[in-house]
């Protein structure tokens, strides 16, 4: 117990409140059993600090404690009966993270929050799989939420102190104009999101870009050859063909999905491809469209299939890559936060919240695909201000 106090003692002395995630003011912290999920490196061990720090300071070990489940202390102690023991000794609040790492962690945590009604519990972990896993057993006690990589606007704070506010979609589409003013006068739009397309969904750039793709590779090998294995009785002896469908995704050009075609380039059944396509959604590798989102049954088949973030495009690609996929990836990413994202039963190409129609392009974007098309816009690249119905591809970054 000692060492666990000492080891988040540490941790709170390196505790930074210079940048805040905008999922801090989201999360409902009064809530006795919060999860958060989110990939690997995206800051929810940061998260959960920094609200520890807001909240209780960086040396009340009282009321609070951070605790990793990967500590050797687990190794011959169970998870209950250290909650028993902080209990005890007065503990209200415990930030529990990596809990994949312990052994049936649901159950022990379920039967903690039901024998201790006193006691709040926020849950977090690297393996996105488990955590879904888990949840289903905390359905009823547990309040989800899923920290998604940096927004273009939290990278322009994080990286250039940038502050701008977040803006609703409606804002973007309406108002536009007077949101980029203001961002133009301060600074220039485009190199910076140039950088971000290519280094800025995970905060690890902090720590440099010589090993920032290597650590994504890292993050995409441990996913595919340990955790879905482990988890979803993933076939391990198929995990270079799965490897190879990233890289072709990563490759290629945005096209409408030929099931039979992408299985025999990696060389496996369809109905294993579909599986395999679920699984990498799960652990939020890829982005899966349909075009009726309301309707989407087990195993369907996506309309469309995207990488999760641009940066994996540049992690993964075996080849230059292609700005038409660059740009889609990017806005699917950042609407998928907060909104509803079908793949358009238009000539365009996404279908906002069963509303807005969006084709994604290049400034010479001429709007043929949305003409006649109410709600219609396109979101342009390489553009700085509104133009009509073309709107900076850069601006729909701002709306988390």
């Amino acid at each position: 117990m000692e060492t666990l106090i000492k080891r988040h003692l540490n941790r709170m002395q390196n505790v930074s409140l210079d940048f805040v995630r905008n999922m801090m003011n989201k999360i409902d912290w009064n809530e006795r059993l919060v999860m958060i999920k989110g990939q690997r490196g995206v800051g929810k061990t940061t998260l959960m600090t920094q609200r520890i720090a807001q909240v209780f300071g960086t040396t009340d070990t009282t009321n609070v404690l951070y605790v990793s489940l990967d500590n050797i202390y687990f190794s011959n102690h169970s998870l209950l009966e250290f909650i028993e023991r902080f209990h005890a000794m007065g503990g209200t609040h415990l930030f529990l993270d990596e809990v994949h790492f312990y052994k049936n962690w649901n159950i022990e945590i379920k039967n903690a929050y039901d024998e201790f009604a006193d006691m709040h519990f926020v849950l977090s972990g690297s393996s996105l799989c488990s955590l879904t896993d888990g949840e289903a057993d905390l359905s009823r006690r547990c309040i989800t939420y899923y920290l998604p990589c940096l927004s273009f606007r939290e990278y322009l704070k994080m990286f250039y102190n940038e502050d701008f506010q977040p803006v609703s979609l409606n804002d973007v589409l309406t108002d536009g104009n007077r949101i980029c003013a203001d961002v133009n006068a301060r600074m220039r739009p485009l190199p910076r999101f140039t950088e971000y397309l290519q280094y800025g969904c995970f905060p690890f750039q902090k720590e440099g870009r010589n090993n920032y793709y290597t650590r994504i590779e890292n993050m995409v090998n441990n996913t595919i050859d340990a955790e879905l294995p482990k988890l979803r009785k993933f076939d391990v002896a198929n995990s270079r063909k799965i490897k190879a469908l990233l890289a072709i995704l990563a490759s290629s050009m945005p096209f409408k999905v030929d099931m039979v075609k992408l299985a025999t380039m990696i060389g496996i059944s369809r109905n294993s491809l579909l599986q395999y396509l679920q699984y990498l959604d799960d652990a939020r590798l890829l982005s899966l469209l349909y075009s009726d989102v309301n309707n989407v049954k087990r195993l369907q088949k996506p309309d469309k299939i995207y990488l999760e973030n641009p940066n994996l495009l540049y992690a993964l690609s075996s080849t230059q890559v292609n700005d038409g996929t660059l740009r889609e990836v990017f806005f699917v990413n950042q609407m998928s936060v907060n909104h509803t994202v079908e793949y358009s039963k238009t000539s365009a190409d996404f279908t906002i919240d069963h509303t807005y129609t969006i084709e994604v392009g290049g400034r010479s974007k001429d709007g043929g695909q949305i003409a006649g098309v109410a709600d219609g816009f396109i979101a342009a690249a390489d553009e700085e201000y509104v133009l009509g119905n073309k709107i900076p591809l850069w601006l729909f970054g701002f709306l988390y």
